[in-house]
């Protein structure tokens, strides 16, 4: 906002000066250092060749210009190469009253004419429940996609359900064998619970098997060959492909209890979709697209009948892409799901949320997209994140390891309605507002954690410290905003009216709130740029921290001035919308009494 401003001021200086044709957007202002005086710094060092001045000079004449000519310049200091630039401070009022006339400060609307942005991410197996590592994926994921919608383009969210395969058929022979054909009901559990105890099963089974043979003297690969349990598994993986209507049936049976357990988990995280795509049904459209790119040449076969890409002209190796027997592998799999993708959307941009496990697999699906005629294969983005443990290391699925999500998310609701009625925070509320507050402040908690971490690095969650009201952390900001709702009430209750605060001079402290809240549209676009909710989960942590010690400093309604108290009124209201929309960005909600 005034960074623009300033920035367009000066590209008209240099054109006006210097006869310097410079891009405004090229023209970023920072916050003066704090030593020295002034708002905004330009820095004048990329202009000082072309407009043959020393740096000094030239900053003078520029600071000089922008006093003159532009009103909400008051004044100028130089050092060196740097022009710190004072903005009169009744222009503040103006930009706070331009932050409370939009509704949806911050969020730039899609026009007609705007790119389609397809975001995938979650992608679960259905042999297990959703853990805590989905849930950094999934909360990502949602988040990116309604940044990416906030800065101006249509979104389309994905899911692609690994629904195939054989882990899904150690699932389904576990069940036949050991659960005496119990059905979630019967078991009391959620569908996707039941399915994952069955691929445990499997696992414990199968290493047991395994102990047996190794104790006859078996070495390791001897005895993985000679594994009843794992052929039968395969069988079942065979039977499937053929399409026996038995292990269909019970392969249908078995997912639909799963997908009846992902909504349930989906729907408490808030989360959804706009299309699902299923391997089962992507697959076979991935096998034809590269029979397709084999007879164009695009592709090669070896002598024993697979079917391979040759990527070294890229710098990287051969890949493979359908075996010997015709079979699929993940890679063709999702050329598949692109292909049905491209016939459903009209995609410009295509957005992979995936660990940086998988970061050659999309380096490679890059470059065969573009090989086979996808247009915006070469541009696809894979949103590479890190992996999430805990204080004590790794999970795994298969040794029953993993923290459960729906697990984790009823802990951390628990844990928030605990410390919240230590703190006092629920006195005199009802039981439906305690248990309203403890869900908001729950999962508040864990989604900010999660996502204020640079997406880039590894994380440890510690469900401990997310859940603290002090610090960075989703309670604390929830807490700020419900402070700040406070106000407001109390304000509208006591009948103060609207004064114009147009010729208040705001002191320090709220001019640096009014400029922390002018930051907020260019924080947006950066994070859409750089793919980052991080961003968004520390500037609303920053500006409710900047909040608190102007509430602190400054008196609101005890003000005696009413120009003076609308004016902080004004900007209570600001921070609030500006804390609510930064945190539905994120997909956590904001309690209005807390």
């Amino acid at each position: 906002m005034i960074d623009k401003i300033i920035a367009q001021a000066t590209a008209r200086a240099l054109a006006s000066l210097y006869n310097l044709n410079v891009d405004p957007a090229s023209i970023v202002p920072q916050a003066t250092r704090k030593e020295f005086e002034g708002n905004l710094t330009i820095v004048v060092f990329p202009w000082v060749k072309a407009a043959r001045l020393a740096p000094e000079a030239l900053a003078n004449a520029l600071g000089q210009y922008l006093v003159e000519t532009e009103a909400a310049v008051e004044a100028f200091n130089v050092v060196k190469g740097f022009l710190n630039i004072v903005i009169a401070p009744t222009y503040w009022n103006n930009i706070l009253k331009d932050i409370e006339a939009r509704p949806n400060y911050g969020i730039k609307e899609a026009g007609s004419d705007a790119p389609l942005v397809m975001v995938e991410y979650s992608s679960p197996n259905t042999n297990k429940p959703l853990h805590l590592g989905h849930l950094r994926n999934i909360l990502l994921g949602s988040s990116l996609s309604k940044i990416i919608a906030a800065c101006g383009n249509k979104v389309v969210k994905t899911n692609i359900v690994n629904d195939r395969g054989i882990h899904i058929c150690k699932s389904m022979l576990a069940w036949q064998r050991w659960f005496d054909g119990k059905t979630p009901q019967e078991a009391g559990i959620k569908g996707d619970h039941l399915v994952g105890d069955c691929y445990v099963a499997f696992d414990k089974h199968y290493k047991a098997e395994l102990k047996e043979l190794k104790a006859k003297g078996m070495s390791d690969e001897e005895a993985e060959a000679a594994s009843t349990l794992m052929a039968d598994a395969r069988s079942m993986l065979r039977a499937w492909e053929a399409g026996d209507p038995e292990v269909r049936a019970l392969w249908q049976k078995m997912n639909g209890w799963v997908y009846a357990g992902f909504d349930e988990t989906y729907k408490r995280m808030g989360v959804g979709f706009d299309k699902i795509y299923y391997e089962s049904q992507t697959y076979l459209d991935g096998k034809k697209k590269v029979l397709e790119g084999l007879e164009k040449g695009l592709l090669y076969r070896r002598d024993d009948g697979s079917v391979w890409a040759d990527l070294t002209p890229q710098g990287l190796d051969h890949k493979l892409l359908l075996r010997s027997d015709g079979t699929s592998v993940y890679m063709t799999q999702d050329i598949g799901t692109a292909k049905q993708r491209f016939d459903d959307y009209p995609i410009d941009k295509m957005i992979y949320v995936v660990g940086n496990e998988q970061n050659y697999h999309f380096q490679v699906l890059s470059i065969l997209l573009d090989r086979l005629g996808f247009k915006w294969g070469k541009d696809l983005v894979h949103f590479s994140y890190g992996m999430v443990e805990l204080p004590e290391g790794k999970m795994k699925s298969r040794e029953g390891t993993v923290v459960d999500a729906d697990d984790l998310m009823a802990e951390m609701v628990a844990t928030a309605r605990e410390v919240s009625q230590q703190l006092g925070k629920l006195d005199g509320l009802s039981e439906k507002e305690i248990d309203d507050i403890a869900e908001t402040v729950g999962m508040g908690a864990l989604k900010y954690f999660l996502l204020k971490v640079d997406p880039r690095k590894n994380m440890t969650f510690n469900p401990k410290e997310s859940i603290d009201f002090n610090g960075n952390t989703g309670p604390f900001i929830q807490y700020t905003y419900a402070r700040i709702r406070s106000v407001l009430r109390r304000s509208a209750d006591e009948g103060f009216n609207t004064a114009d605060y147009s010729q208040v001079v705001p002191n320090e402290r709220e001019i640096t709130l009014i400029q922390r809240l002018a930051d907020f549209p260019d924080t947006v676009a950066q994070a859409g740029r750089e793919y980052s909710p991080a961003l968004i989960a520390n500037y609303a942590y920053d500006l409710v921290k900047e909040y608190n010690q102007f509430y602190h400093d400054c008196s609101i309604l005890r003000e005696e001035d009413p120009a003076k108290r609308s004016l902080r009124l004004a900007l209570s209201d600001a921070t609030a919308k500006t804390v609510r929309t930064a945190m539905s960005l994120l997909g956590i909600n904001v309690p209005e009494r807390m």
